[in-house]
C-alpha cells in the first residue's frame, strides 16, 4: 500500500529495520558490562556507554515529537541547555533502566512510523546554527537523520567498549 506521499509499508519497514540494526549494535556494547564500566569515560571525549544510550533515546524521542508536533516540539533555547545532560548517566540511572527506556522508545517510534498518514509530512526546522535557515524536514528525512545519528553513536560506543576491555561489538 502506498499513501499520497509515496510511502509504502515496505519503505516504512525498511526504516524500522535499519534503525533496529543500529540500535542492536549500540545495545550490544553494554552487554556484560558493570554499572561502573558503563559510566567510564576512557577516551578523550566525555562520552560513556550509559550516556550514549540515554542520549540516543532522548534524541529519538525529540525527533518523534518533531514529526508529530512540528518545530515547537524541539524546545527552543532550553533544548541547547539540556543537550549535554542527555549524555550524562545520573546516579539513580542504571543500565537496565536506560535499556528499558530505549526499548520503550523503539516500540513507540516503530508504531509512529507505521501509523503516520505519510512519510512526506514536513515541518520547518527550528532556528539553530546547525540547521539550514528556512529548511523543512519530512518525516522521511527525520528518520534518515535518526538512523545516521544512532549508527554514529553505536560506533562511538564500540570504541569506548574496546577501550575499556578489548571487546568489539561491531568487529
Amino acid at each position: 500500500m502506498t499513501d499520497q506521499g509515496g510511502s509504502s509499508d515496505t519503505e516504512r519497514r525498511e526504516f524500522i529495520a535499519a534503525l533496529a540494526k543500529h540500535r542492536g549494535l549500540l545495545v550490544r556494547t553494554v552487554r556484560g558490562m558493570s554499572e561502573e564500566q558503563a559510566r567510564l569515560r576512557p577516551t578523550a571525549s566525555a562520552l560513556c556507554l550509559g550516556g550514549l544510550i540515554k542520549h540516543v533515546t532522548t534524541m529519538e524521542a525529540g525527533w518523534a515529537n518533531f514529526i508529530t508536533e512540528g518545530t515547537s516540539a524541539m524546545g527552543g533555547a532550553t533544548a541547547t541547555a539540556r543537550f549535554s545532560a542527555t549524555f550524562e548517566m545520573m546516579d539513580d540511572e542504571t543500565v537496565a533502566v536506560l535499556l528499558e527506556r530505549y526499548r520503550e522508545r523503539a516500540r513507540a517510534s516503530e508504531e509512529l512510523v507505521m501509523a503516520l498518514p505519510s512519510l512526506a509530512i514536513s515541518h520547518p526546522l527550528p532556528d539553530a546554527p546547525w540547521f539550514e535557515q528556512g529548511a523543512s524536514w519530512s518525516a522521511r528525512r527525520v528518520l534518515l537523520h535518526v538512523i545516521g545519528e544512532t549508527a554514529q553513536h553505536a560506533g562511538h560506543a564500540d570504541i569506548i567498549r574496546e577501550t575499556i576491555d578489548g571487546a568489539k561489538s561491531m568487529g
